[in-house]
C-alpha cells in the first residue's frame, strides 16, 4: 500500500503521447489547443466608438458642429474631420480621421443638420486601436483548455481552423457475477451495474471518447477474452470490480499474463484502497474497486488528471476554501479518506455518508474533502478544502 502523493508522483512520470489534429474554429469548444497562438492583427484592428454618439477632435470648443457624415458600423469614413466638424457615429464604427473622441449623444442636441453639446461628456468613448492586443502579442498558450471565452478569441484572430490534441479512446470493463443492466430483471442476489454508467458518464464529461463499455462474469477465461480485446482498442481502459484480493479477483494477474505492467496496486486512501495502475506500450490502465463510490472519487482523484494530460492539458482542480459546520470524526486513520460535503456560501456541510457503497451521497453533495491520514478528528469551525464534483 503506497501513499496518495506517491501515486500522484508514479502517473505524473508516466509518459504520455498526445496526437493532435486540427479541427474547424466553430467545433474546437471543449479541445486543448496544441499550438501557441499569436495576434495576426491589432484588437480592435482601428479606433472605434464605443457607444453612439458625434466624432469630433477633443480641443475643438466650437459651440455647434455641422455633421458631415454618418458612420455605421462596418462603413468606412470618407470624411476627415476639422474643427467646427463632426461625424455622426454607431457603437463600433470607425473613428474617421481628425476625430479622437465620441461625444455621446445623451448630452447633445441634433438640429437641422448641427450637433449642439448641451451637457458634461468627461470621457473620450473610444476604443483604441491595439489596446487589447497588438500583432504579433501571445494570445492563448499550448495547452490552453478552450471554452467558449477561448472560442471567441480564436474567431476574432480570423481563424478557421486550430489545432488541437486528440482525444483518447477508452474502453470501460464493469467485472462481477453478480451486475445485472439496467432495464433486465434480476434476482434476489444481484445488483444493477451502476459503475460502468457513471464511469461512463464521467469520461464523456471530459468529451472523451467511450470506444467500448462491457460487462463480464468473474470467470477468468471470459475476463482474459474481453481484457485483450479491449486492450487491444483503447488507448485507455477503466476496469471496475475484480482489483481487490478476494478469491474472484482475477484482473491483477490476467493483467500481467496480457503483458500489463503493474506500477502499483493498494493505496493508503478511503474509498478505493485496491486501486491499480498499469501500462502497456502506450496504452494505460486504471483498475478501481467495485464500490460505486470508490469508482467515482478515483476517478475524480486520479484518472480525470491523467486523462487531462493525455490530452495535453495541466489540469487544476478549483479548490474552495470553507468553514466545516459540523465535527467529523472515525474510529481509523491509516488512510487520507475522502468524504462528501456540500459546499455553499463558504460554509462546508458534513452528508450522511455510509461508506463506499452509498452512492445516493453522492448526488446530495457538490464538494468533497480530504480527511488527512493520521487524523481521526476535523474540528467544527475547522478552515477545510472543498474539491468541487
Amino acid at each position: 500500500m503506497i501513499p496518495v502523493e506517491e501515486a500522484q508522483r508514479i502517473l505524473k512520470e508516466t509518459p504520455v503521447f498526445p496526437a493532435t489534429e486540427e479541427v474547424p474554429c466553430g467545433d474546437c469548444l471543449g479541445r486543448v489547443l496544441a499550438e501557441d497562438i499569436f495576434s495576426t492583427l491589432d484588437m480592435p484592428p482601428f479606433n472605434k466608438a464605443a457607444m453612439d454618439g458625434y466624432a469630433i477632435h477633443s480641443e475643438d470648443s466650437s459651440k455647434k458642429f455641422k455633421i458631415v457624415e454618418t458612420i455605421p458600423a462596418g462603413y468606412r469614413p470618407q470624411k476627415e474631420i476639422r474643427f467646427g466638424e463632426c461625424a455622426k457615429i454607431m457603437t463600433g464604427g470607425m473613428v474617421p480621421r481628425g476625430a479622437n473622441r465620441v461625444v455621446k449623444r445623451e448630452v447633445t442636441v441634433e438640429q437641422e443638420g448641427w450637433m449642439k453639446i448641451v451637457g458634461e461628456d468627461p470621457n473620450p468613448n473610444l476604443c483604441f486601436q491595439g489596446e487589447d492586443l497588438r500583432q504579433g502579442d501571445l494570445v492563448l498558450s499550448r495547452g490552453t483548455l478552450i471554452r467558449p471565452q477561448e472560442v471567441a478569441v480564436l474567431a476574432s484572430m480570423g481563424l478557421e481552423r486550430v489545432k488541437v490534441y486528440c482525444r483518447p479512446q477508452v474502453g470501460i470493463l464493469a467485472t462481477g457475477s453478480e451486475l445485472v443492466p439496467p432495464g433486465k430483471p434480476r434476482s434476489e442476489e444481484q445488483i444493477y451495474d451502476s459503475n460502468s454508467f457513471s464511469l461512463a458518464a464521467q469520461v464523456r464529461q471530459l468529451g472523451v471518447v467511450v470506444k467500448k463499455l462491457s460487462r463480464v462474469a468473474d470467470d477468468q477465461d471470459l475476463l482474459r477474452f474481453e481484457l485483450a480485446e479491449l486492450l487491444s482498442i483503447s488507448d485507455v481502459l477503466l476496469i471496475s470490480g475484480g482489483v481487490s484480493a478476494g478469491d474472484y479477483d482475477y484482473v491483477p494477474t490476467i493483467l500481467q499474463e496480457l503483458g500489463v505492467k503493474i506500477h502499483f496496486h493498494k493505496l493508503a486512501i478511503k474509498p478505493g484502497k485496491p486501486t491499480a495502475f498499469g501500462t502497456k506500450g502506450e496504452k494505460v490502465i486504471f483498475g478501481v474497486p467495485g464500490n460505486p463510490v470508490s469508482t467515482f472519487v478515483i476517478f475524480e482523484l486520479f484518472i480525470k488528471p491523467f486523462l487531462w494530460r493525455m490530452m495535453g492539458h495541466d489540469y487544476r482542480p478549483l479548490l474552495l476554501p470553507g468553514e466545516l459546520t459540523q465535527e467529523l470524526t472515525r474510529k481509523k486513520a491509516a488512510r487520507e479518506a475522502w468524504v462528501p460535503v456540500r459546499y455553499q456560501e463558504g460554509k462546508v456541510f458534513p452528508l450522511p455518508y455510509h461508506g463506499s457503497a452509498h452512492i445516493h451521497a453522492l448526488t446530495q453533495a457538490n464538494g468533497l474533502i480530504s480527511f488527512p491520514r493520521g487524523e481521526k478528528i476535523i474540528r467544527q469551525g475547522t478552515q477545510v478544502v472543498v474539491r468541487p464534483i
